[in-house]
């Protein structure tokens, strides 16, 4: 008999939810994990970036609050402080991850997971030793790492991933170049660009935020340069090189050479999965080339051993890790999972905030679906207005011939609140003119969707 059902290599979001949910589900089950608690999330990703940025839209609205009779002299910025806030909120989420699986009676094995047989996992710990446990089943949730590319230069000090950037720094750069305009990068330049630093963003296509509807990343590359934020984009990074004033990165932009000097560099072209050291030689799982090779209950090649989150999936978003455990864990004990897991929202904390779910008109068209698109320009919106938000829309796809929603993209303060609403639209086929039957309340920044919705349906009977 083996010493549990279940054990998890990975606390974060995808490992401690498929782990608490299958003690829920009366499974005996345990985590395996190295680091902090939480993972990349909490503690390196997404949480902490989103801390600094609330760090910096206060520091902006401060010296920026002229326009509205709100007269605020010696704001100042102390990065010391501001980083060790965010290892406070890192802390504290990490802390409650842990008492969660101890109320959960979910031991926490403090290590390094690694396969060495079936149904066996080897967790050596920081002092060398090493202890075995057998499980009926092996969930992997090792997530990912950033991706560094091979181009000369980036081995210099000063060059940094987003780990390093997130470790923090005892002062303000003066100025720094952001080679990657994806979420990561945008979000980074939204933060110095708010304390003032000089940004610059390299990216290789042909916009801001590629992966998404063409028009958030054009709207928003517009914001960024109001913001005093210089955008290459179309352009492929040859060299970084150490510089009398920082360090230079040379590019090509459309056949044309160009150069910037920053203080600083941040490589932020994304994640690759990270699984290195995980399986004892002999133990050779299926692979794409870069992420695990999963099935459809999300099984690698190797029976009872399973994979979610990064490390798996091209989705790499802490929500889509910890839905894929839940529903894991849900299928090994015969339980239905009620989650749409196709059906993936994702947000940018830019300014405005970016959310978006569903099919872009681009790709709906691609996949021969006939569509028609609602859209509202929210400068007349009240909230919006008296915010000082700047341009926002909001944008719905609908198949043309049922009306049903297909996609949704916002961009508009709150909208990360606001996404859900219509991905549970998407998820249960409804019609534009079904989502207008509900009242929304004024003056908020969701009334927008009413307008959008009226311009959608306007469209839709014109056929």
């Amino acid at each position: 008999m083996n010493d549990y059902q279940l054990i998890v290599i990975g606390a974060g979001p995808g490992g401690y939810s498929a782990a608490l949910r299958a003690a829920q589900l009366g499974m005996k089950a345990a985590v395996v994990e190295s680091r902090e608690a939480g993972g990349t999330c909490l503690n390196r990703g997404c949480v902490p970036a989103k801390t600094l940025l609330h760090a910096s839209d206060v520091y902006h609205s401060a010296v920026h609050s002229g326009d509205i009779g709100v007269h605020i002299q010696g704001a100042r910025v102390d990065m010391g402080e501001i980083f060790a806030y965010k290892r406070h909120v890192s802390e504290t989420l990490a802390a409650g991850v842990e008492n969660l699986l101890k109320s959960a009676r979910v031991p926490l094995f403090r290590g390094r997971g690694r396969i060495t047989g079936p149904h066996t996992v080897q967790v050596t710990g920081a002092d060398g030793t090493a202890a075995s446990y057998t499980g009926d089943n092996i969930l992997i949730a090792t997530g990912s790492v950033p991706a560094r590319p091979p181009i000369p230069g980036l081995e210099l000090e000063g060059v940094m991933t987003s780990d390093e950037l997130l470790q923090g720094t005892d002062h303000l750069y003066r100025s720094i170049v952001i080679i990657g305009g994806g979420v990561i990068g945008v979000e980074f330049a939204t933060f110095y660009a708010d304390l003032g630093c000089q940004v610059t963003i390299i990216e290789g296509l042909d916009r801001l935020l590629p992966t998404l509807d063409r028009e958030l990343g054009q709207n928003l590359a517009m914001g960024m340069k109001r913001q005093g934020v210089q955008v290459f984009t179309n352009a492929t990074v040859e060299r970084v090189e150490r510089a009398e004033d920082g360090l230079r990165v040379c590019f090509d932009a459309r056949g044309k050479s160009g150069d910037v000097t920053g203080e600083a560099v941040l490589c932020a072209i994304g994640r690759r999965p990270y699984y290195e050291g995980l399986f004892a030689e002999d133990i050779k799982p299926e692979t794409d080339g870069r992420s695990l090779r999963v099935d459809g209950r999300f099984q690698t090649s190797i029976p009872g051993v399973y994979a979610v989150g990064d490390v798996s999936s091209r989705y790499q978003l802490a929500h889509v890790a910890a839905a894929q455990g839940t529903a894991c864990v849900e299928m090994l004990c015969g339980v239905e999972n009620a989650t749409d897991l196709d059906l993936v929202p994702s947000c940018i904390y830019c300014r405005p905030e970016i959310a978006t779910v569903g099919l872009t008109e681009a790709e709906a068209k691609a996949a021969g679906i006939p569509v028609k698109v609602g859209k509202c320009v929210m400068g007349g919106n009240a909230r919006t207005l008296l915010a000082e938000a700047g341009r926002s829309f909001m944008k719905l796809v609908a198949n043309a011939e049922t009306g049903e929603l297909l996609g949704a993209h916002l961009m508009c303060l709150n909208s990360t609140d606001m996404i859900s609403q219509l991905s549970g639209a998407i998820a249960d086929r409804l019609t534009a003119r079904q989502l207008l039957h509900t009242m929304r309340p004024h003056p908020t920044y969701e009334e927008a969707l009413t307008d959008a919705l009226h311009d959608l349906c306007g469209k839709l009977e014109k056929k």
